[in-house]
């Protein structure tokens, strides 16, 4: 008889919270939707899908049709619909009491849509701590799939990699399943008949199950991949190969779990899938990492090796970059303020859920963190539900803490319309300048750091020779020009007020006891509130005819587009955020954002030069290397004019005028 390989096939679709319309919409018509239609027409093809909770709401409401698709799928038993959190957030980053209350969420929304109860899990990014085992157990979640590499640094060989482990934390369950990345690497871009012939070579080695959960989006969304998948029918040719083929079946998680015994206990460490390793580390130990793995694959030791050179791990991207930091600590800190809260309303759970999604936390092959509108998203979601936590509970109009553990207090004051927190880092500069009616943060910036694959940029586009199509990991395209000077990293954070004195950047403040005083030898520097206005003054001594200068980085939602511009004081708009600017000498300056419905003043009390310009990084996205506007700079500029002046700065914050 025969011996077939089972095909365990799960395919994860997810959106960011945040991410633009017209993006999600795309998505859908390029990949979910012809995906399921193509499925549907093979009721004898079982697989897997988990759709992230909130994508799930968006396409339910505005694509039911299709959604009924997948639905129809579940109740014939062809589809298995795992669980995870209902926002996409990485499990390990949120406390236990939200693991619990994420994962309850999608677990309920799918019971109700398809009466069927999930009982497995896809895990964000495959990053897995242990600490998740209790959560995890206690929603009724019995499995995970994790990828084969985290088997493979507790020892264990490829072949031994056949069906599902169990693991425990404090003696509680959990089955994880190990994906395969030779799978991962082959589908879809190989061609099919290549796939069928690696899982019948499968079957012949008497391989009891193939493991495969990986991204849908890679099935339409990824570069050259819906052409090949559906216009020249890969889709097809593989499930219609799998179906004719005596050496393959398909089948659900649930049911192979159900049907067979786990292969023993296993004990996994901290880690997530192997790329993920080198896009957690800083330059330049990206760099050497990368290198190193390349050397002994080239060596021939590559796969021997690799399991034993582990890089870093999912929470490396907080220490990488203070900006996820900042936004990681200020979540956590409204979490806990929630918590104290017995049966909070669900509309202070939902803000908190939608500010743990994963997406702006992180920077690996393709947008993240680089992306402003999802670091939008998740401060639109943590202004918002501070204030409400503010209007339930009041809490002091000041207070000093370092809430993100970098060794240096954060002062934090605020009104009911604003909040501004400068650090106590030599710098006398707001890292944060948070509107409650705008439900949006100014200080929400992204400094330019120097990425791993920024060196790839010299050597220009490449092509793919052969069969099948490139992987977007391999594919070197640039959809805006770059240049040398694109990509040198800042020295200093984008933050707002950083002073400079005849062009030196002053970085030697020291705070005084007034909580909002700092001062250097020659200048003093106090930040006021008052209502929707702060006021920044410097008192200088002994500096008649110098230079002074101070830099604001603002996060305008608009970036460059044409809803964003400046308004002078006479009604006339000098361009919009996205060209330079330069007013040689001006008391006043309006930035009118549509996006955003807001505008914010500045005033100054004495005349002065005013230099605008956006702020750009380089990152990857799907279509290539690409400049994507993080902020407005603004750098406003003085000569002294006598040994004992008062300069003061003004910005009020309002919503636009109808």
């Amino acid at each position: 008889m025969t011996h077939a390989v089972t095909l365990l096939l799960g395919v994860h679709a997810h959106q960011p919270v945040g991410n633009f319309p017209e993006v999600i919409e795309d998505a859908h018509q390029r990949c979910y939707k012809p995906f399921l239609e193509t499925l549907h027409a093979y009721p004898d093809f079982r697989f897997a899908a988990h759709f992230s909770g909130w994508l799930l709401d968006w396409l339910r409401e505005r694509h039911p049709a299709d959604m009924e698709l997948l639905a129809q799928m579940v109740k014939r038993g062809q589809v298995e619909l795992f669980s995870s959190g209902d926002t996409e957030p990485v499990l390990a980053a949120i406390p236990h009491r939200d693991r619990v209350g994420q994962l309850k969420t999608l677990n309920d929304k799918l019971t109700t849509w398809t009466d069927v109860k999930p009982t497995g899990a896809w895990l964000t990014e495959r990053v897995w701590e242990s600490a998740v085992v209790p959560a995890l157990a206690e929603t009724g979640i019995r499995y995970v799939t994790v990828d084969d590499y985290h088997f493979f640094c507790t020892g264990k060989s490829a072949d031994e990699l056949d069906g599902y482990f169990s693991t425990e934390e404090d003696g509680t369950r959990l089955d994880l399943f190990p994906i395969s990345e030779a799978l991962r690497y082959r589908l879809p871009f190989s061609p099919a008949h290549e796939v069928i012939a690696y899982l019948e070579s499968l079957a012949d080695r008497n391989q009891s199950a193939a493991i495969y959960f990986d991204d849908i989006e890679k099935f339409g969304i990824w570069p050259e991949t819906y052409d090949w998948v559906y216009n020249r029918g890969w889709l097809k040719a593989l499930i219609e190969g799998v179906l004719a083929s005596p050496k393959i079946r398909t089948g659900t998680y649930a049911d192979f779990h159900a049907n067979n015994a786990t292969r023993g206990i296993v004990y996994l460490p901290t880690t997530s899938y192997s790329e993920m390793n080198e896009w957690t580390l800083p330059m330049p130990a990206a760099g050497i990492y990368s290198s190193f793995l390349a050397a002994e694959k080239a060596a021939g030791r590559g796969d021997l090796h690799r399991p034993f050179l582990r890089g870093g791990i999912w929470r490396n991207f907080l220490t990488r970059y203070p900006e996820a930091n900042w936004m990681h600590k200020r979540m956590q800190g409204l979490s806990a303020r929630l918590g104290e809260i017995a049966n909070p309303p669900q509309a202070l759970v939902d803000d908190l859920y939608r500010a743990q999604a994963n997406d702006a936390y992180w920077h690996g092959l393709f947008g993240g963190l680089y992306l402003p509108h999802l670091r939008r998203a998740v401060w639109n979601n943590i202004v918002a539900l501070e204030a409400e936590l503010d209007a339930l509970h009041v809490r002091p109009a000041m207070a000093s803490v370092d809430l993100d553990f970098d060794g240096k207090a954060e002062t934090i004051a605020h009104t009911t319309a604003l909040q501004v927190v400068i650090r106590n880092d030599g710098l006398a500069a707001a890292h944060e300048l948070s509107s409650y009616p705008l439900m949006h943060n100014f200080g929400d910036t992204l400094r330019r750091y120097h990425e791993h694959y920024h060196d790839r940029i010299a050597h220009g586009p490449s092509e793919h020779h052969g069969e099948g199509i490139a992987s977007a990991h391999d594919i070197i395209r640039f959809k805006h020009p770059i240049s040398v000077e694109d990509i040198v990293p800042d020295a200093l954070p984008r933050a707002l007020w950083l002073d400079k004195l005849d062009g030196e950047a002053l970085v030697d403040y020291l705070q005084t006891e007034g909580a909002l005083s700092f001062a250097r030898p020659h200048i003093s520097k106090t930040y006021s509130l008052d209502a929707s206005t702060v006021t920044v003054t410097w008192q200088l001594n002994g500096l008649a005819g110098r230079r002074f200068e101070t830099a604001l980085n603002l996060a305008m939602p608009s970036c460059d587009g044409f809803l964003g511009h400046y308004t002078l004081a006479d009604g006339h708009i000098p361009g919009g955020f996205g060209q330079d600017l330069h007013l040689p000498a001006a008391t006043s300056l309006s930035l009118d954002d549509g996006v955003l419905a807001g505008r914010l003043t500045l005033q100054t009390s004495l005349a002065g030069e005013i230099h605008g310009q956006p702020h750009q990084t380089v990152s990857q996205s799907e279509a290539g290397f690409e400049k994507i506007m993080q902020a407005v700079e603004l750098r406003l500029g003085w000569t002294i004019p006598d040994d004992c002046h008062t300069l003061q700065l003004q910005l009020n914050i309002e919503p636009s005028r109808p």
